[in-house]
């Protein structure tokens, strides 16, 4: 089997990423018990460790994948032990994703494991590789909404209400902007494998802008009120309406002061 050359240390979990864990789990008990002195803060590590835990898993889902496809060597890159600081660009999958959920609350897709594409065999492992990094971010965001759509939210406190309402909504906005057909994102690489030699070649050289021009999109007002409407039509369907995410995202960012709107829940 492709799994039994690679070592046992190139699959063991990272330290780095058990010391991101530890954070999730220790602001996610302080959210929960409202420990700390300002919520805000903790709700603020508790989200971005979350969603920096989020980003290890979406790399990691495309690394496992391509392993067990053929690309042997993802091992020896350190991409099966979720440490982010073995990504090819740790800029573009953690610091941006997370510069762009302070600013505006968009769960930004990352692109940061370099798969050996000719060793894999058949279109359909190519896509799939390419589908699994976005695809985990869809059981994230099912886990997230988890306590909503089964209307077992009593006894969750507010504050944690909130942060899980944001955090499925970055989810939720990282899985859509992924799977857009467009050239450097995953969405091209899922039907990338199903394209003509000739189409694959004209767009190549495209590739490196398709995010940039995903985001200049997104600052035209018009399809930005579109994306966000399919947003929160998506999140109602999970059950979690506008309130609990507006709400989740201005607690986030603390700095700016408490928001009495969210002071008490609907």
């Amino acid at each position: 089997m492709t799994t039994a050359t690679t070592r046992h240390s190139d699959r063991r979990v990272s330290p780095v990423f058990l010391g991101i864990m530890a954070v999730t789990a220790v602001t996610g008990w302080a959210t929960w018990t409202g420990f700390a002195a300002q919520p805000g803060v903790a709700v603020f590590l508790f989200v971005t460790a979350a969603w920096i835990v989020s980003l290890c898993l979406h790399e990691y889902a495309h690394a496992r994948t391509a392993l067990h496809s053929g690309d042997i060597s993802v091992g020896g890159k350190g991409y099966l032990t979720l440490n982010p600081l073995k990504y090819t660009h740790a800029l573009l999958s953690i610091v941006l994703p997370v510069i762009f959920v302070i600013m505006g609350g968009i769960g930004l897709p990352g692109g940061a494991v370099f798969i050996e594409r000719g060793r894999i065999q058949g279109r359909w492992k190519h896509s799939l590789i390419s589908a699994a990094g976005p695809l985990t971010n869809v059981l994230f965001a099912v886990a997230c909404t988890a306590p909503f759509w089964l209307h077992a939210l009593d006894g969750v406190p507010r504050d944690f209400r909130f942060a899980l309402a944001f955090l499925a909504l970055l989810q939720v906005t990282a899985a859509l902007l992924n799977f857009l057909p467009v050239p450097g994102l995953d969405g091209y690489g899922v039907i990338e494998p199903w394209l003509s030699y000739s189409v694959r070649r004209q767009v190549e050289p495209f590739a490196q802008f398709g995010l940039l021009f995903v985001f200049a999109l997104l600052w035209v007002p018009s399809v930005n009120t579109v994306f966000f409407d399919v947003i929160d039509a998506i999140l109602r369907s999970l059950g979690i309406d506008g309130f609990d995410s507006y709400c989740g995202q201005e607690l986030y960012r603390f700095w700016q002061g408490t928001n009495e709107f969210c002071q008490v829940s609907p």
